[in-house]
């Protein structure tokens, strides 16, 4: 709709392929019933998902996901993390509270203090501490 809309303020002159004989108004009818359609459409699909879980039915495949697949999902988190230059300063010093005991969880809370945040402007969780830290300073949580 705010793409039709868009195109029309800015006197561009066009022609509807499947509907050539219309007029700005039926467009904009048809492109306001259009964008109707698809939100009762994503808010029938959602409700229809949550009234079957809700009846005890597991939504997805669980056994599509091998363990090559999760590993590398894993992976590719953390080196997307490990890559970020605030991830990088905060692994640091999440590298050294765990060092000296700190859960994970308290990590997160310290670096969500500090006014540190994830790669993608969110504050910290354990499993996010957890992915920031080598190896090795994941063994023991």
């Amino acid at each position: 709709m705010a793409f039709l809309a868009t195109l029309m303020e800015s006197h561009v002159r066009f022609k509807a392929v499947d509907l050539p004989a219309a007029d700005e108004f039926t467009l904009h009818i048809l492109a306001a019933v259009a964008q109707k359609e698809a939100t009762a459409i994503s808010t029938r699909t959602r409700d229809a998902l949550a009234a079957k879980k809700a009846r005890g039915f597991q939504l997805g495949t669980p056994a599509n996901l091998t363990q090559v697949s999760r590993d590398k999902a894993l992976d590719s988190l953390q080196r997307n993390a490990q890559q970020s230059l605030a991830n990088r300063q905060a692994a640091q010093l999440a590298g050294l509270l765990r060092a000296n005991g700190m859960s994970l969880r308290a990590i997160a809370a310290r670096l969500n203090e500090s006014g540190y945040r994830t790669r993608r402007g969110k504050t910290f969780h354990p499993m996010g501490v957890q992915r920031l830290l080598p190896e090795a300073g994941r063994a023991f949580f």
